[in-house]
């Protein structure tokens, strides 16, 4: 499967509107782009409430190996996903992050898959286990 990089700020400001789900050190945005193309596309982000540029770096290239491990396997073709990282993204064990990560998308997956096709789901609604978390 096809994965692609997400650099444009339009691209960016599409997925914002999309459903989005929050789990633990991740937030994570998807969009379904409903064309033909199965390609998936994914962008990375780290606002400065994450720290200094060494530490929204870590946060990214954390976000960015957990998503070329896992999108193959979760991801769904012709969407578009953007990780968003949370407080903790960096000092976040990797296999806890690596865990957010999975929950993340197959959650989105299954909301789309209950939306039906061609239907966008519903944004949700933070997790109570999200509160241990600042974002």
């Amino acid at each position: 499967m096809k994965i692609e990089r997400l650099k444009k700020r339009p691209d960016f400001l599409k997925a914002a509107k999309a459903p989005n789900l929050a789990r633990g050190a991740v937030f994570m945005q998807m969009r379904p782009r409903h064309d033909d193309n199965p390609l998936i596309r994914v962008g990375f982000t780290a606002t400065k409430k994450i720290g200094g540029s060494v530490e929204r770096n870590r946060a990214k290239r954390r976000l960015r190996e957990a998503a070329r491990l896992l999108l193959p396997l979760h991801g769904r073709p012709c969407c578009d996903y953007v990780f968003i990282a949370r407080g903790g993204t960096g000092q976040r064990p990797w296999g806890r992050l690596l865990d957010d990560v999975k929950t993340a998308l197959i959650s989105l997956a299954a909301d789309l898959d209950r939306a039906g096709p061609g239907a966008t789901p519903a944004p949700h609604a933070p997790a109570a286990s999200d509160s241990s978390v600042s974002g």
